[in-house]
């Protein structure tokens, strides 16, 4: 059968990255397997185990080269994944074969390298969303002092800046980074718990001397770059873990569907666009259409993942006692499956905000359009402090708005609510004097101040912690 013919997941094809791939690949994980067997007989032969440097020596030098061939033939045979690739691995290494997996069980080597990969997985999506910061971070202060319509229900509010927006989409995207942090940072190693957490195989092997059973899991834990390893459980860690970690991730594409949603407004507006490639097609039907494709793409894997993060939850619910194995299944595709939407989706984010489109000169028009029905409250006042009836020129500013607002829908003519305002003599206000009142930095409030104070007090940290990125957000169609 030919892959034509077959199923590949479009993740693979279309949308994560190579690196978050490999994460998840066949190599990662049964090489991080062959990496805790090494680690276990390092650990057994230092508390006093009869194994021997020559077996460490010869395990160590077929870490990478896995016979996978011998390991599927095996498990089509034994029906046992991890059986299957203790025997592959006792093929290439003949010495050490009598003591491949000593004292384990499935969940030494599954479990452990579970938590590896979410480690590693959540770190490339760390790396990834300080790229998105960074981008942003720089078009928020570009833009820090240009103003624009804000919105309250997607209704015309007072205004804002183009780069405090961009704030908002930060601050939600820094949460996310701040939790993921956390989320590491109490992240720990199953160990050696054997078959119901109880170590008593090892007790068994260390004929019941506790401190080399507790510093077995130590040793591991240092061997494969852990603090520590989880004080208690059953066969497996807990699988509030996996439900942890994939909240994060919902909350990662939380942040992104706002930001796609925002934009892909805002582009109907014609106000800022994603970037649109030299040859890029926007619709075969009409050739001068500019879609916004891609945050269209962020939105429908935001959805995905957001419905996916449930699984693990479930999962955790349903662990009965020490273990029970219905959640093998369900957490090799929604785990997976979920890191890699997520990577696909900050892929397109750092792609969008690298090169966000601003069409300053519309942003401008749309202002002026809104902004006389903005400054009527700043012209009562003004009037107030001339010695104006306050309640009788809100009651007048109110009927000329709803006025002049009729003529723009009704009519599709200018806002006239200036030309009224000046022809109204409750206000003796002369028409020079109503347009130096339409002034938009006298509406944007602390905007340009609340931009600079959050890109200094919580980005700059937050882009010193990551010196250095090393991953690409790379977006292949």
């Amino acid at each position: 059968m030919s892959d034509k013919t077959k199923y590949i997941s479009p993740f693979s094809t279309r949308y994560a990255s190579a690196e978050m791939q490999f994460v998840f690949s066949e190599q990662f994980k049964f090489s991080t397997w062959r990496k805790l067997w090494v680690a276990l007989a390092k650990a057994e032969k230092e508390l006093g185990l009869p194994i021997t440097d020559e077996q460490i020596a010869e395990m160590s030098a077929h870490v990478d080269d896995i016979n996978f061939d011998v390991a599927e033939k095996r498990e089509r045979q034994v029906r046992h994944d991890v059986m299957a690739h203790v025997y592959a691995f006792g093929q290439q290494c003949p010495l050490a074969e009598p003591i491949i997996h000593l004292g384990a069980t499935s969940c030494y080597v599954g479990d452990n390298t579970d938590v590896i990969i979410l480690r590693e997985a959540s770190q490339i999506l760390l790396q990834k969303a300080v790229l998105v910061e960074q981008n942003l971070a720089e078009f928020a202060k570009k833009y820090a002092s240009m103003p624009c319509l804000a919105y309250t229900h997607l209704q015309p509010a007072q205004l804002t800046t183009v780069g405090k927006r961009a704030t908002l989409w930060m601050n939600e995207l820094l949460m996310d980074i701040e939790n993921m942090e956390y989320q590491l940072s109490q992240l720990k190693l199953l160990g050696s718990k054997g078959t119901t957490g109880t170590q008593a195989s090892f007790m068994e092997l260390f004929d019941g001397d506790e401190s080399k059973v507790k510093a077995l899991d130590q040793l591991i834990c240092t061997e494969m770059g852990f603090g520590g390893a989880v004080e208690v459980s059953g066969q497996t860690y807990s699988r509030k873990v996996d439900s942890y970690f994939l909240g994060v991730l919902s909350g990662f594409a939380q942040s992104a569907l706002k930001f796609a949603n925002d934009l892909r407004i805002l582009q109907s507006f014609e106000e800022i666009e994603e970037p649109f490639e030299k040859d890029q097609i926007g619709s075969s039907a009409m050739p001068y259409k500019r879609n916004p494709m891609r945050c269209e793409r962020i939105c429908a894997l935001a959805r995905y993942v957001m419905v996916d993060a449930q699984n693990p939850g479930f999962t955790a619910g349903t662990q009965w006692f020490e273990r029970t194995l219905d959640d093998s299944a369900n957490k090799r595709i929604a785990v997976a499956e979920a890191y890699l939407a997520v990577d696909a989706i900050l892929n397109l984010y750092a792609n969008v905000t690298k090169g966000l489109v601003v069409y300053e000169k519309i942003i401008a028009r749309r202002v002026m359009e809104k902004l006389p029905f903005m400054a009527t409250e700043n012209i009562m006042m003004a009037c107030v402090k001339r010695g104006g009836n306050r309640q009788e020129l809100h009651e007048a500013l109110r009927v000329h708005s709803h006025a002049a607002a009729a003529v723009v829908k009704m009519e599709g003519k200018p806002c006239d609510l200036v030309d009224r305002i000046a022809a109204d003599e409750h206000f003796g206000l002369s028409r020079e004097e109503i347009l130096a009142c339409l002034n938009p930095a006298l509406y944007i409030g602390r905007s340009v101040s609340q931009t600079e104070e959050f890109l200094a007090s919580r980005i700059a940290p937050l882009l010193g912690r990551y010196p250095e990125v090393k991953v690409k957000c790379e977006v292949n169609v």
